[in-house]
C-alpha cells in the first residue's frame, strides 16, 4: 500500500515518521517544501501538487491547518479530488463537521471514498506510539486502510458517520484549555499564598483531579517548550469550533467560553504563539504577577 501525506506539518510529518519506520510506501507534499526535505531524505517521495499525491497513492491523508486550508488541497485543478477515484481519502485535521461532510460528498461524486479521522495527541503521542484515532465513515473502507493508521497510532477507533469523528475531535479537545486553565487558577492561589509553585504542581499532579493530559501537559507550565506542541491560536481556532456547534444544537458551553477569552488575552499578551499551558502565566499577570516565563534549551 502507498500511502500519500497532504500536509507536513509538526503531525503530518510526524504521521510521516511512523509510516516510515513501519516500512511503508509514503509519498508527500506541502505548500513549503522545505518542510518535506528531512522526510525525503528519510525515503518519503516528494510529489509537486495534491493531485500528484493522488494520483501516486492507494489512500491519501490529509493534515492540515483549518476549513480553507481543506478546501486548498482538495478542491481545483492541482486536488485531491481530481485523482481520487477509486481511492480512499483520510481527512485528519481537526476542521467543522459541516465542512467534511462536504468534502465527502464531493469525494464520493469524484468516485472516492472519505474517511473523517481527526487525532486525539500530540507529537510526543505519536512519537511514543500513543496516538489515538477517531474515524467516521464507511466501516469496510476503515478496514481497507486499518494497516496504515495503526502504524501512526495503535488506537483506532470507529465512531459512526462522517462528521461524528469531527464533532467527537471537538468535544474533547475544548477539555484541553478549560483544564489547563482551572489548574492554572488553583496553582495561582497556591502561589500567591507563599507556596513554592514547583511543590504545588507536583502535589497537584499527584492527586485524583490531575487527568492523563494535565499529568503530561502541566509541566511545561515549569518549563516552555522553544517550539509549542499545541499553541494558543491552534486552540483557540478549536474552542471557535466548539461554540459554533454548541451554538448550532443549543449547547450552552461557559466553560469554553471563559476558556477562549483568556487565550484572546494571551494574544493580547504576546504569548499566542507559546503551547497553550501558557495560560497560567496569562492569569498571573492579569492578577499583578509579572513572572519570567522559562524555556526548555
Amino acid at each position: 500500500m502507498t500511502v500519500g501525506m497532504v500536509g507536513l506539518g509538526e503531525m503530518g510529518s510526524a504521521f510521516v515518521e511512523r509510516l516510515l519506520l513501519a516500512k511503508v510506501d509514503v509519498i508527500g507534499w506541502n505548500r513549503t517544501k522545505s518542510k518535506g526535505e528531512a522526510l525525503i531524505a528519510r525515503g518519503m517521495r516528494w510529489a509537486d501538487s495534491p493531485r500528484a499525491v493522488a494520483q501516486a497513492s492507494d489512500v491519501v491523508l490529509t493534515m492540515v491547518t483549518n476549513d480553507a486550508a481543506l478546501t486548498a488541497v482538495t478542491d481545483g485543478a492541482d486536488g485531491v479530488l481530481t485523482a481520487i477515484a477509486g481511492k480512499t481519502l483520510v481527512e485528519m485535521s481537526t476542521v467543522a463537521a459541516d465542512h467534511v461532510r462536504s468534502v465527502a460528498a464531493k469525494t464520493h461524486a469524484a468516485g472516492g471514498i472519505l474517511l473523517d479521522a481527526p487525532v486525539l495527541g500530540s507529537q510526543v503521542s505519536v512519537q511514543q506510539g500513543k496516538l489515538l484515532i477517531m474515524v467516521g465513515g464507511d466501516k469496510a473502507a476503515l478496514e481497507r486502510v486499518r494497516p496504515a493508521l495503526e502504524a501512526i497510532g495503535p488506537k483506532v477507533f470507529h465512531v459512526g458517520d462522517v462528521g461524528q469523528a469531527k464533532t467527537m475531535k471537538i468535544a474533547l479537545n475544548l477539555q484541553l484549555s478549560t483544564q489547563i486553565l482551572a489548574l492554572s487558577e488553583g496553582l495561582l492561589l497556591a502561589v500567591k499564598s507563599g507556596i513554592p509553585r514547583d511543590v504545588a504542581l507536583d502535589i497537584m499532579l499527584s492527586g485524583a483531579t490531575a487527568s492523563p493530559m494535565l499529568q503530561y501537559r502541566a509541566p511545561l507550565i515549569k518549563e516552555q517548550p522553544q517550539k509549542a506542541w499545541f499553541d494558543c491560536t491552534m486552540m483557540q481556532k478549536d474552542l471557535d469550533l466548539a461554540l459554533q456547534l454548541g451554538e448550532k444544537l443549543g449547547v450552552p458551553l461557559p466553560t469554553t467560553s471563559t476558556t477562549n477569552a483568556w487565550l484572546t488575552a494571551a494574544r493580547g499578551q504576546g504569548l499566542a504563539h507559546h503551547d497553550f499551558s501558557i495560560l497560567y502565566y496569562v492569569l498571573a499577570n492579569a492578577a499583578g504577577e509579572k513572572l519570567e516565563i522559562p524555556m526548555a534549551p
